[in-house]
């Protein structure tokens, strides 16, 4: 009974963190301003996340749990037919992916406390999307890329769509454009690179 009202004022805490990362950026939201939210005193919060980067991290993994819930095979890898489905998603919770989008931009200041975070991560996603990109077309795309060149355009183009549409999102329709990206993946009218690297 303990440890399942923890667990509920954890995910209560952790919400409250997104909201207030929204709204203000991760710089602006302050424990006391989490704390108060959710009806702790500060020291109360520090009982569940020791530091603001404690907190910060666990709202990071929180939301990778989210994205990755359904969306891969039992290894662990993703699936392509599923990474349309998860864009869907996103385009459902604008708060969700203004956080997010957020702290990576910030993140790639030096000391930010994110950073390593980010950088672990993209290093996982770029495997795991190399391993999705062979399950589907081998050892070549259909344009003549290695998986592990695709990788990071895959990455990117997900990231900068998720950027372009918060910025204009009556212009731009993340999960139409992102299909239309797997149609050019999936093209096999390309030739491959002259001199492709390994």
């Amino acid at each position: 009974m303990v440890r399942a009202r923890s667990a509920e004022r954890r995910a209560e805490i952790l919400r409250a963190t997104l909201e207030m990362i929204a709204e203000r950026g991760y710089r602006g939201a302050s424990l006391s301003a989490v704390a108060e939210r959710v009806g702790l005193s500060q020291q109360g919060l520090l009982h569940y996340f020791p530091t603001k980067e404690a907190l910060l991290v666990a709202v990071l993994e929180e939301r990778d749990q989210w994205d990755t819930g359904g969306g891969t095979r039992s290894d662990g890898t993703w699936r392509i037919d599923l990474l349309a489905s998860l864009v869907e998603y996103n385009a459902m919770r604008p708060g969700i992916v203004q956080t997010f989008s957020a702290l990576l931009g910030e993140s790639v200041t030096e000391g930010h406390p994110a950073r390593e975070f980010f950088t672990r991560r993209y290093t996982q996603v770029r495997a795991s999307m190399a391993a999705m990109l062979r399950a589907e077309y081998g050892e070549r795309l259909p344009g003549g890329l290695t998986p592990e060149r695709a990788a990071p355009l895959l990455v990117a183009m997900m990231d900068g769509l998720q950027y372009q549409w918060l910025l204009d999102p009556d212009s731009v329709d993340m999960p139409a454009a992102f299909q239309d990206f797997l149609t050019l993946l999936r093209s096999t009218e390309s030739s491959a690179p002259e001199n492709p690297r390994s």
